[in-house]
């Protein structure tokens, strides 16, 4: 089985933050969410806060973000529309590919379709309440992965493009790092 991770890994960027900026077109005001957001991540990047107060700032405004916008499923599929070119050409989609991400369900649905991936696990927001569920970041991603498949199951490859995921890293059989369009194994 092959897991990669998707943001700067298959992507190249960070989906999120594309989706973000894209979004403004639509209600300029949201503008508003995104530093605080930036300024937790970097906080949680550097270890000056934890996982818990990073969902916790996310919490507070992913709600308001989603519901000030129609129709989100509309907006996502004109997102991909304009940044399918951003996947990267060393990426092949193989049908029974597991995305393992941080970015959530609302933009990931639509682009696994398009790829003809049939798992991705990633951050989910209910899209009735519009409340995090859960954010798939981190050490996360090994209990995620193991929630999905079962105690025993382990990745024969997984690729990434960051050491945060270092968990997953070490639990494959083996691993990789990706940079740009090359790949390069990473020695446990």
């Amino acid at each position: 089985m092959r897991v990669l991770d998707f943001d700067n890994t298959i992507y190249d960027g960070e989906s999120p933050l594309d989706f973000y900026f894209f979004s403004l077109r639509y209600r300029p005001g949201n503008i508003r969410f995104i530093v605080p957001v930036i300024i937790n991540l970097i906080r949680y990047q550097r270890s000056k806060s934890s996982r818990p107060q990073l969902e916790r700032t996310i919490r507070r405004y992913v709600h308001a973000y989603l519901s000030s916008f129609d129709d989100i499923h509309g907006m996502v599929r004109d997102f991909w529309d304009t940044h399918m070119h951003k996947i990267k050409s060393w990426y092949v989609p193989q049908p029974d590919d597991v995305i393992l991400t941080a970015s959530f369900n609302y933009t990931m649905d639509e682009i696994v379709k398009r790829l003809g991936i049939s798992t991705c696990i990633c951050s989910t927001i209910d899209y009735d309440t519009l409340d995090l569920i859960h954010l798939n970041f981190g050490d996360n991603k090994v209990a995620s992965f193991k929630q999905a498949f079962g105690d025993d199951a382990v990745p024969d490859e997984f690729y990434t493009d960051n050491l945060v995921d270092k968990p997953m890293l070490e639990y494959a059989r083996s691993s990789f790092i990706v940079k740009g369009n090359k790949v390069v194994p990473y020695r446990k």
